[in-house]
C-alpha cells in the first residue's frame, strides 16, 4: 500500500510560480451520467474537477483537460461518447469558454492556446491504445505538455495511457488537489490512525470483499460486518440464518478472520438480533427476532435495534472510522433502520471518518450527513483496492516521478 504523501502536488507548483506560460495537461474524472437526450443528470464530478482547472488557468497556464466518458470503443467515435455536454457545463462553472477539441493527439489546433485559456480534449478512451497503456500514445500525450496533472482518483487503480503512461514521459508529473486529498485522507485513516480504528464492511457477498476483510483484519481494532457478509459470519459463529443470502463455502474464511482478530485482542461483533422477512420485497413484513429465533424460511434483511445500539456505542468510542457498505437493505424503509442508526452514529462521532463505495454514498445522501463525514471518497473501485492494500498504478508512477 502506498505511503500517501511523497508525490509532487499541483498546489505546490502553483505556489512557487511554476505554471506561468506552461502547457498543463489535466487528467480529470468527468464521467457523468446522462439521460437519453445527452443531458447531464448529475454533475458532482465536474464540480469536483473545477478547482484544479481554475487554479491552473489563474496561475497563467495553458490548460488542456481530458477525461473518459462511458465505455466507448477505441477508434470508433459515436456522438453519445462525446464530452460536448461536459464542455458546455464546464464553461458555465468556470465562467469562461471551454472549446472541445477532437483528434487532438498530434496537437492539431492546440498551438494557439493562450495563458489562462482552457480546452477540453475529446474522450480519451476513444484513442487507440488508451486501455492497454500504449507507449506510443503515452509519449504523444506527454509531448503536448510541460506539466501533467492526475486529478482522477476514480481511475487510479488502472494503468492506462492517460493515467500512467503519460506520467512516465511528461517533463513533470504531479497530483491534482482531488487526488491528493483522497490519498491524504486514506493515508490518515489507514497508515496513522487515531485508535481505536473501526471498519464497517458490508455488502451482499463475502467473496467480493474477502481480500479487504483480510487486509483490515490485520489493522483494525473492531470490524463490523453487515449485509449478506454478516450472515456468513453468523453462520461461522454457529448461528442459523434461515434462507438468507449466505456463502457457506466461505464460512471457514470468516471463522479464520474472527480468530485472527481475536488472537490480537480485536473483535468482529456478531449481531444479537436481526430484522427478518419471509420474502425479499418492498412490501415485505419486517419482524425483529433474536438471532437464535430465526426460522428456516426467514430472510435476514437488516440488523435489529439491540445490535444497532451496540454498534453505535462502538462507533461513539472510535478514533477513526472507515465505512464501506450499508448493513441492511436500506432501499426498503422497513429494513433501513440499521443503516440509518450507523449513519447517524458516524455523523455524531468525533472520530475522523472516511466513507466510500456507491451504496455508501447513497446512504449518506439518504440520511443527509455528507457534511458530518470527515472525507467522502468518490473513488469506487480505487477506494476498495486501496483498502485491500493494493498498489494503485497511477499513484505508484507519481511516487516514482517524485
Amino acid at each position: 500500500m502506498q505511503s500517501a504523501n511523497n508525490f509532487i502536488r499541483l498546489n505546490d507548483l502553483i505556489a512557487s510560480g511554476q505554471l506561468r506560460g506552461k502547457r498543463v495537461f489535466i487528467r480529470a474524472d468527468l464521467n457523468v451520467p446522462q439521460d437519453d437526450s445527452g443531458n447531464i443528470t448529475e454533475d458532482t464530478r465536474i464540480k469536483a474537477s473545477v478547482p484544479a482547472i481554475r487554479a491552473a488557468s489563474e496561475a497563467g497556464a495553458m490548460v488542456m483537460v481530458t477525461s473518459h466518458l462511458g465505455r466507448p470503443v477505441e477508434g470508433d467515435f459515436k456522438p453519445a461518447d462525446s464530452l460536448a455536454p461536459v464542455a458546455v457545463r464546464l464553461s458555465e462553472l468556470l465562467g469562461q469558454p471551454v472549446a472541445l477539441k477532437s483528434d487532438w493527439i498530434d496537437g492539431a489546433g492546440l498551438e494557439q492556446l493562450q495563458p489562462g485559456q482552457v480546452v477540453l480534449l475529446e474522450n480519451c478512451r476513444l484513442n487507440l491504445g488508451e486501455k492497454k497503456n500504449s507507449d506510443v500514445l503515452a509519449q504523444k500525450m506527454a509531448a503536448l505538455c510541460d506539466i501533467y496533472v492526475n486529478d482522477a482518483f476514480g481511475t487510479a487503480h488502472r494503468a492506462e495511457a492517460s493515467t500512467y503512461g503519460i506520467a512516465r514521459y511528461a517533463k513533470t508529473a504531479c497530483a491534482g488537489p482531488l487526488l491528493a486529498a483522497e490519498l491524504d485522507a486514506l493515508g490518515k485513516a489507514l497508515h496513522a490512525p487515531k485508535r481505536p480504528l473501526l471498519a464497517i464492511v458490508a455488502g451482499s457477498k463475502v467473496s467480493s470483499k474477502l481480500t479487504i476483510l483480510k487486509s483490515l483484519a490485520d489493522k483494525v481494532d473492531h470490524l463490523i460486518v453487515g449485509g449478506g457478509i454478516a450472515n456468513t459470519f453468523m453462520l461461522a459463529s454457529g448461528i442459523k440464518v434461515g434462507k438468507s443470502l449466505v456463502e457457506t463455502d466461505l464460512v471457514a474464511q470468516a471463522r479464520a478472520i474472527i480468530d485472527m482478530m481475536a488472537a490480537r485482542g480485536a473483535q468482529v461483533p456478531i449481531p444479537v438480533d436481526v430484522v427478518c422477512a419471509k420474502q425479499f420485497a418492498s412490501d415485505a413484513v419486517a419482524t425483529v427476532k433474536a438471532v437464535g429465533q430465526v426460522d428456516d424460511d426467514d430472510m435476514i434483511l437488516d440488523i435489529g435495534p439491540k445490535t444497532a445500539a451496540l454498534f453505535a456505542a462502538q462507533i461513539a468510542g472510535a478514533g477513526t472510522i472507515v465505512w464501506n457498505g450499508p448493513v441492511g437493505v436500506f432501499e426498503f424503509d422497513q429494513f433501513a433502520h440499521g443503516t440509518e442508526s450507523l449513519a447517524l452514529a458516524i455523523a455524531a462521532s468525533p472520530a475522523f471518518s472516511i466513507a466510500g463505495g456507491g451504496d455508501t454514498l447513497a446512504a449518506i445522501a439518504k440520511y443527509n450527513i455528507a457534511d458530518k463525514i470527515g472525507y467522502i471518497s468518490t473513488g469506487g473501485g480505487a477506494f476498495l483496492e486501496f483498502l485491500e492494500g493494493k498498489t494503485l498504478p497511477a499513484v505508484e508512477i507519481l511516487l516514482q516521478r517524485a
